[in-house]
C-alpha cells in the first residue's frame, strides 16, 4: 500500500478544484500518456535529486519510496511520489515543505487537495 503525492512545476492553483483539474491533465499528458517518456524539467529533476538526497530510493533498500527509483516517476513538469505508507507522515510533510522551497506546486490526489 503506496500514500502519493503529486508536484509540479506551475502557477499555485487558486483552490483544490482547480489543482484537481490541473493535476488531471498533467498526468495524462505526461504521464499516461503513449508518446513515451518526457525527460523532467530541470525544476523537477532537482527537486527529485535534493529529495533523494534525504530520502534515497536505492531499490535494494529502500523503506521509504513504493517504487523507487523516484525520477522514474517524473516527466516533464510533474513527478509523481509514491511512498511506503509506514513513512507516508513523515515523508510527505518534507515532500510538501521541499516542494514549497523550490517553488512547485504539492497535490494529495487521494485527499483532492493542495498540500501547503
Amino acid at each position: 500500500m503506496s500514500y502519493d503525492l503529486a508536484v509540479w512545476d506551475g502557477g499555485r492553483p487558486l483552490d483544490d478544484d482547480q489543482a484537481g483539474s490541473v493535476y488531471d491533465e498533467l498526468y495524462a499528458r505526461y504521464l499516461e500518456s503513449d508518446e513515451g517518456v518526457v525527460s523532467p524539467a530541470p525544476r523537477i529533476a532537482a527537486y527529485v535529486d535534493a529529495l533523494v538526497e534525504r530520502y534515497p530510493d536505492d531499490t535494494d533498500r529502500s523503506a521509504v519510496w513504493a517504487s523507487p527509483p523516484v525520477i522514474d516517476e517524473a516527466s516533464g513538469p510533474i513527478v509523481y511520489l509514491l511512498m511506503s505508507f509506514s513513512k507516508a507522515e513523515e515523508v510527505s510533510e518534507y515532500v510538501a515543505s521541499l516542494a514549497r522551497e523550490h517553488g512547485l506546486v504539492c497535490y494529495d490526489p487521494q485527499e483532492e487537495c493542495l498540500r501547503s
